[in-house]
């Protein structure tokens, strides 16, 4: 059964050790799921974190591939917390269900790096800004289950900067003329992002309006997470608004994301240029 709340770092973690172990090993898929007797898409899905971490299955795995016990016991005794759900599970009701694996992977990232093309990215993102945007993409929501989603918001935020996480954020400058809310909820979102852009840990670059074309011209949101775990390389979120959003682990696109914006940051003006004067005309 996949983990209700989306699987924890430690899970992908552990997970990730026991694919190495196997390749290492020469064990095939069939080979270890006959350990278990089992259909090799168990151990499939063992290995992608799908799946909780079950200690019998775990330990059937290690003695197939001979693991030695400083390399088993090690990942035996981490089963525990690798199976415990994550400080977003109580959310749950709030999120839809690729968030559950993006937040997972985000709340052990050193680094995330963000793109928008149309708004503020969301982690920089005022609740009046926020709960504005969210009237219009879930306008089914009662009033309670839009400040949850706020709460799970301010939480994330929270989490990030208490851990001392790196984030740099690139937009457009029009995010900053389209209007979310009144004028008085953007002029606070204005302020919030400059007060942002003073932090140590926070990057913020924006491009002018009247900025030639640049890699990421056109492209959907996009963020790039980075764990310090060495069996779990970056992570790329690639969202395309009311139809799907993905998350992608595979190094080549992964890489070709990261050169992509790379480029996009590197045309943009400099960390430390002062947000566009202009302000967004005030609503009717």
């Amino acid at each position: 059964m996949r983990p209700r709340s989306g699987p924890t770092v430690q899970h992908r973690v552990l997970a990730a050790r026991l694919r190495i172990l196997r390749e290492q090993a020469g064990v095939t898929l069939r080979a270890a799921a006959d350990a278990l007797d089992a259909h090799p898409a168990t151990v499939r899905r063992i290995e992608r974190a799908e799946t909780g971490l079950d200690a019998r299955q775990v330990a059937a795995l290690l003695r197939c591939y001979e693991a030695p016990p400083a390399v088993a016991e090690p990942i035996l005794t981490g089963l525990g917390a690798a199976n415990l759900p994550g400080w977003w599970h109580q959310w749950r009701d709030a999120m839809e269900s690729w968030q559950q694996d993006v937040i997972g992977v985000e709340s052990s990232a050193s680094l995330v790096r963000t793109w928008h093309p149309a708004l503020v990215p969301e982690l920089l993102r005022t609740s009046a800004y926020a709960a504005g945007l969210y009237r219009i993409r879930y306008p089914d929501d009662t009033p309670a289950r839009r400040e949850r989603r706020l709460e799970l918001l301010r939480e994330r935020r929270r989490r990030l900067s208490e851990r001392g996480t790196a984030l740099w954020a690139l937009l457009p400058a029009a995010a900053l003329h389209t209007r979310v809310g009144d004028a008085a909820t953007m002029a606070g979102q204005r302020r919030a992002l400059a007060e942002a852009m003073e932090q140590q840990h926070i990057t913020v670059q924006v491009v002018p309006l009247d900025h030639p074309p640049h890699p990421m011209t056109a492209m959907p949101p996009l963020h790039l997470l980075r764990v310090p775990a060495p069996e779990i390389g970056d992570q790329a979120v690639l969202e395309t608004p009311g139809v799907r959003v993905d998350l992608i682990d595979d190094p080549d696109a992964v890489m070709a994301h990261r050169i992509r914006l790379d480029a996009a940051c590197a045309a943009a003006p400099p960390p430390g240029t002062p947000l566009p004067l202009r302000s967004p005309a005030p609503g009717p």
